[in-house]
């Protein structure tokens, strides 16, 4: 049994690291089909932004893979195959739920990474980017990467998913962290200055947390910015 689970936290953890090294790389090769000067005298930052976040990895993958585990022998998790198991409408209902919940907990685990002590301690490693880069979406400390960690398998356990939305749910975690990191702006401008915009973080609201630190601290959505009246907007270097 033990070999079974540790097998399985070691595939999760180099699925996760060639996850990430597959998306940091593409949207990092795409900033500089467009800016082709973007990464020019950041390749010691960028050796450093993938270092941190294969360790990164490690902690992502270890209880992914644990739980992966005692789903597929035990059903430890509420993830289900079956897409008549609950009604067609609850799909796309569960993946707001997750896409709500990790942003609740990312906005203020995020908020107190910003605290003197925690962010001397971990959160500075992230910010030790300037500018961030692609390569930067997964740049955490231990500390912050274990914070990070637990919210999606926690949620396993508590709301019922359908493999294929869990999914999806980590191809939009995976593509938000990289693009919002890119330093420019990737969403349509007509999308990113609409109604549905305002309330939607992209690359230029991100960087503008980057930029001064005491805003903008969501994932993807500016409800919590909006409500506790941290969302200083856009960054026009974006």
């Amino acid at each position: 049994m033990a070999l079974a689970i540790l097998l399985s936290a070691l595939a999760m953890t180099v699925i996760v690291a060639l996850r990430y090294a597959a998306s940091s790389g593409f949207f990092a090769w795409l900033t500089l089909r467009r800016h082709p000067d973007a990464h020019r005298g950041l390749s010691r930052q960028i050796g450093r932004e993938i270092r941190w976040s294969l360790a990164s990895a490690a902690i992502y993958g270890i209880p992914a893979g644990v739980l992966a585990w005692g789903w597929r022998t035990h059903g430890w998790t509420q993830i289900y195959t079956d897409w008549h198991a609950y009604p067609l409408w609850y799909a796309p209902v569960s993946l707001l739920v997750y896409l709500f919940a990790h942003d609740s907990w990312f906005y203020w685990t995020h908020r107190l990474l910003h605290r003197p002590r925690w962010f001397r301690l971990a959160h500075g490693v992230h910010h030790a980017s300037r500018p961030p880069t692609a390569w930067a979406a997964m740049s955490f400390h231990p500390i912050e990467a274990l914070s990070g960690a637990v919210v999606i398998p926690a949620l396993t356990l508590l709301v019922p998913i359908h493999v294929a939305i869990l999914g999806a749910v980590l191809a939009i975690m995976t593509v938000m962290g990289v693009t919002n990191h890119m330093g420019w702006e990737i969403f349509p401008r007509a999308l990113v200055h609409s109604r549905v915009g305002k309330w939607l973080i992209t690359a230029s609201h991100h960087q503008l947390h980057h930029e001064e630190y005491r805003c903008n601290y969501g994932l993807y959505f500016r409800l919590w910015d909006h409500l506790c009246g941290t969302d200083r907007g856009l960054s026009p270097n974006a």
